[in-house]
């Protein structure tokens, strides 16, 4: 299942496939012995993807299609409710928690837009790192180079890899500081991260609930749209027209580009060569409040605050059933006191000012979505190589975090080579224009890679 979510869905409505062949193709890779669907999904909902599918057939059939998404195969991550489920969010520490009493809104309306859900995805535990590792579950693989045993990106693994392998036609994920644009960065994939209010966190499993966001893994920037439409509840189709001629990119010079590697290097450059060719115009601007957030952040910042308040009860009772990489962070929370909560909202909207001041004359950023390619499993055994490895794949996604903007990360590689993903972001509320522009973006670069 390599084709878009519109190439699906007028393949649908021309009748040249069904809802339910769609699904039992996506749920046949997932239970494929040779396949990664063991650590890709936490929960399989095969039969009940099954009659959902034959519903969306019948309704087809009737003449009645509730969205573009009717009868697409779309996967969950595991830390949305779903009414009856236990939420384990890739942990083994819940496993005695009681079942969700009702579906997060995300999953109520992906279920009456027609979608079918085909399962939970795997991520890394409580969604506390950008890497993607599980202890628990196992570590879905990236597949590029899948022989060497490369990371997905993290904490949304099973939704990139679920898309990658077909298993299903998009995902839906959660960001925090990159973890639906970072696996989509590595995997070859398309993510959005929308601005935070814009979809219902309710009935999501928070990570930090000033940062966390919600949004999709696809094929392209109008799957991601398409579902957008579906996960803001609004139906609004965000891609209007947008020309490359005369658009203004600021490049960050501070921080954003350094740690590139080579592959990821060459791959910057020559999408900045394609959008210039086209009539961008691109600027490298500095952004010194880039390099104060780690500063900002030194006590642990929002994430560990925030995941503390949460697991503080989980953590004394089932402590010792945490992975250690994600309880170590979160007890940094522990260590945080009121007045450094304070002075962490107050840092924030005073950066917040600062950074939209000087990207208010471009109509979007763009940077590396991280500046390594995929990282080997074996090369994260290590507890210091893990941090610094983490740190530097989160570093530019948490920008835009941070920020509370929205953003948009396109593959930019060529055909064949490690995936490396062109991150284009604006401020809050600039969905609509980084969508477009995204679009207009992913244009150029495949007709100039000739894919």
């Amino acid at each position: 299942m390599s084709r878009t979510l519109t190439e699906l869905r007028d393949d649908l409505a021309a009748g040249r496939t069904t809802s339910v062949a769609l699904t039992e193709d996506a749920l046949a890779r997932a239970q494929a012995n040779d396949g990664e669907g063991a650590r890709v999904f936490t929960k399989l909902y095969a039969e009940r993807a099954l009659q959902a599918a034959r519903a969306s057939d019948a309704l087809r059939q009737a003449g009645f299609i509730r969205s573009p998404l009717e009868g697409l195969p779309i996967s969950i991550k595991d830390l949305f409710d779903v009414a009856g489920d236990i939420t384990k969010a890739g942990s083994v520490a819940l496993d005695d928690a009681p079942p969700a009493r009702a579906n997060a809104p995300v999953v109520d309306r992906l279920v009456a837009a027609g979608a079918v859900i085909v399962g939970r995805t795997n991520m890394t535990e409580f969604a506390f790192s950008g890497l993607g590792l599980n202890p628990h579950y196992g570590t879905p693989l990236n597949p590029f180079d899948r022989a060497a045993g490369r990371i997905p990106g993290g904490s949304s693994s099973g939704a990139a890899v679920s898309v990658s392998d077909g298993m299903a036609a998009a995902a839906v994920g959660t960001d925090t500081g990159g973890s639906v644009r970072i696996p989509a960065a590595l995997c070859g994939l398309t993510g959005f991260k929308p601005t935070a209010r814009r979809v219902p966190r309710e009935g999501a499993m928070p990570l930090s609930t000033s940062l966390d966001s919600i949004g999709p893994i696809a094929r392209s920037v109008a799957c991601c749209a398409m579902l957008d439409a579906v996960l803001s509840g609004t139906g609004e189709n965000l891609l209007g027209e947008a020309s490359l001629a005369g658009l203004r990119l600021a490049v960050p010079r501070t921080v954003a580009l350094d740690g590139m590697d080579t592959v990821v290097a060459a791959g910057f450059e020559a999408a900045l060569g394609v959008l210039s060719r086209a009539g961008a115009r691109i600027s490298e601007i500095d952004i010194p409040e880039f390099a104060q957030l780690g500063a900002i952040n030194s006590k642990g910042g929002f994430t560990a605050a925030e995941a503390w308040h949460w697991h503080r009860d989980v953590i004394e009772r089932a402590g010792d059933r945490y992975d250690p990489r994600v309880r170590v962070r979160i007890l940094r929370g522990r260590e945080m006191s009121a007045a450094d909560y304070i002075d962490l909202l107050a840092a924030r909207s005073a950066w917040i000012a600062a950074v939209e001041a000087r990207i208010a004359p471009f109509d979007a950023l763009v940077m590396p979505t991280v500046p390594v390619v995929a990282p080997r499993i074996d090369e994260l055994s290590d507890d210091a190589a893990f941090g610094a490895t983490n740190l530097l794949i989160l570093r530019n996604p948490t920008f835009i975090n941070f920020l509370d903007g929205c953003a948009l990360s396109v593959p930019c590689h060529r055909p064949g080579e490690a995936p490396v993903g062109l991150m284009l972001a604006g401020a809050a509320g600039r969905d609509r224009a980084v969508l477009s522009i995204g679009q207009a973006v992913e244009q150029a670069l495949r007709a100039a890679s000739g894919s």
